[in-house]
């Protein structure tokens, strides 16, 4: 799928420049004047992007520092490519100036910021032409997406969404690289759904991509903000800390109107500081009435398919409505998409239909194999936090009349601490477990593995119950095949994910398509037995 316009709006150097208040323009090289004497500041830019390999004639180059090298380094081979200028910092242009890059370059104190505002004025400030919405907080993020974007498609033709399952324009869609692309795609593919007629889109907003500018340039008609839960501390430090790269989301500027649930105290904490309209959502019985909209019942879907409940909005009108996936965690993701898609302009009557027919999300309380005479109940999930995990675990017990077997891991590179923590909410929760490994990443997979199982030794000393398989593709089997009639299978960690990451190489893997073999071979078994 292209991820630009055909045609871009485009902006010359010395209106970027203004746009990110650039001090100077430099000259590198003596080919870096243009060739028909005009001045380097009216240089055209037709397109912007920060990865080398992406380079089109006329670009804007944005070039970083990166946790390994600084984006500079790759001057030259933009500069053969056609890149018509770069924006960078003051360590950037040094590294041009030695490396002898015939270029105009822009040189800023935040480089990163700056290429989000400098891509939107190349491609137009697609973001303001379009209903808008941003999605953010620790979980939920994806289902809330999907159930807003549902609900927005009962007053425009035609949507867009942009998240960790997919980049989809109308019916077009390619897997999504990250949760939150870099800002010149971002800004690039909001300029195409213009082009091409979507007037609302969705995006996820991760904390990384706040911090790191990739929403710079970026104006939303809503921001939504779901829960903030432990995760990413080894990025963040402190959950202070990560609700503030969070809150950069609604701020003045970025954001016209906020939508923010209250059933938590980080959640409370940033209604308390937003400064633009926000209205504050409650989806559970025992958080505080500080609320304009609140949930006042709810039954989560003993049927495992749906969710029913009354709410009520700030004149105190009830309202019923329904959610299309089990579990009081799909109840709250419900109500906020409600609430965000009618602050987005959707009448009330139309955001409630929407959520309600929303369809099923990717590895979220995906049900894999239906439960039958023969068969446990599959479902994948994409949980990988103490939270989450406890939420998918609580949820599907009430389908459960037989074994929860679970099968998990954790993510290597990231928060060690939450691995034990995870572990004992397995042992408290599930009655098998099946550990294994999620993306190991650089680490040793048995110490991730290890890790956990200090956890669930707290609860289990003697470890009953508890197997350690791997590969993964192998626990999954392990686990389907533990599975009775009457029990729940559960995988967490992956949801949609189609890789796994193990060394550094990224192995094509899917939970989903794992349940699916293994089912196949132990029909085939049953079938080969009984003849």
């Amino acid at each position: 799928m292209e991820l630009r316009p055909a045609h871009a709006r485009g902006a010359n150097l010395a209106q970027v420049a203004a746009r990110v208040g650039a001090d100077a323009l430099h000259l590198m090289g003596p080919g870096s004047a243009r060739p028909d004497g005009a001045e380097p500041s009216s240089v055209a830019l037709s397109g912007a992007t920060v990865d080398s390999r992406e380079v089109r004639p006329g670009d804007l180059f944005g070039a970083f520092p990166g946790f390994k090298v600084h984006g500079a380094t790759f001057g030259a081979q933009v500069a053969a490519a056609g890149a018509a200028a770069v924006l960078t910092d003051a360590a950037g242009a040094e590294l041009l100036a030695a490396d002898a890059v015939a270029l105009p370059v822009l040189v800023v104190a935040d480089p990163r910021a700056a290429m989000g505002e400098a891509a939107a004025l190349i491609y137009g400030d697609p973001s303001r032409d379009l209903v808008f919405v941003g999605v953010t907080g620790t979980n939920g993020k994806t289902t809330t997406s999907y159930f807003i974007e549902s609900a927005l498609r009962r007053l425009h033709d035609r949507t867009g969404i942009m998240g960790t399952v997919e980049l989809r324009i109308g019916s077009e869609a390619i897997e999504s690289p990250r949760t939150t692309v870099e800002a010149p795609v971002l800004h690039g593919l909001l300029a195409r759904m213009r082009d091409e007629g979507v007037t609302a889109a969705v995006t996820e907003v991760s904390s990384h991509a706040a911090a790191l500018d990739r929403i710079a340039g970026v104006e939303f008609a809503v921001a939504v903000f779901t829960n903030l839960q432990w995760d990413h501390l080894d990025f963040h430090k402190t959950m202070d800390g990560y609700l503030d790269a969070k809150a950069r989301l609604f701020e003045p500027g970025r954001a016209r109107r906020a939508v923010i649930n209250v059933d938590d105290e980080w959640g409370r904490k940033l209604a308390g500081r937003v400064q633009i309209p926000c209205e504050r959502v409650s989806t559970r019985p025992d958080a505080p009435h500080l609320a304009d909209w609140s949930v006042t019942w709810a039954d989560i879907g003993l049927d495992g398919v749906g969710s029913r409940f009354i709410f009520t909005d700030p004149e105190g009108a009830e309202h019923h409505a329904e959610s299309p996936l089990p579990g009081l965690v799909n109840v709250s993701n419900s109500m906020v998409a409600i609430v965000a898609a009618h602050a987005a302009g959707v009448p009330l009557d139309d955001a409630i239909a929407g959520v309600a027919g929303g369809h099923e999300v990717p590895g979220r309380m995906e049900r894999v194999i239906e439960r039958s005479d023969v068969d446990p109940l599959a479902i994948v999930d994409y949980a990988h936090t103490p939270d989450a995990l406890t939420l998918a675990l609580e949820g599907v017990r009430p389908i459960t009349p037989g074994r929860l077997i679970l099968i998990f891991g954790s993510d290597g590179d990231r928060d060690q601490g939450k691995r034990p923590v995870m572990g004992e909410i397995a042992a408290q929760l599930a009655d098998i477990i099946v550990l294994t490994d999620e993306n190991p990443r650089s680490e040793e997979p048995a110490a991730i593995r290890a890790a956990i199982r200090e956890g669930i030794q707290k609860v289990r000393p003697d470890l009953h119950d508890v197997h350690e398989v791997e590969p993964r593709v192998e626990a999954v089997a392990y686990g389907l095949r533990l599975g009775r009639p009457g029990d729940t299978v559960i995988v967490t960690g992956k949801g949609h994910e189609p890789t796994q990451e193990i060394a550094g190489v990224f192995h094509r893997y899917n939970d989903r398509d794992a349940y699916l073999a293994a089912h196949a071979r132990i029909v085939a078994e049953r079938e080969g037995g009984q003849e």
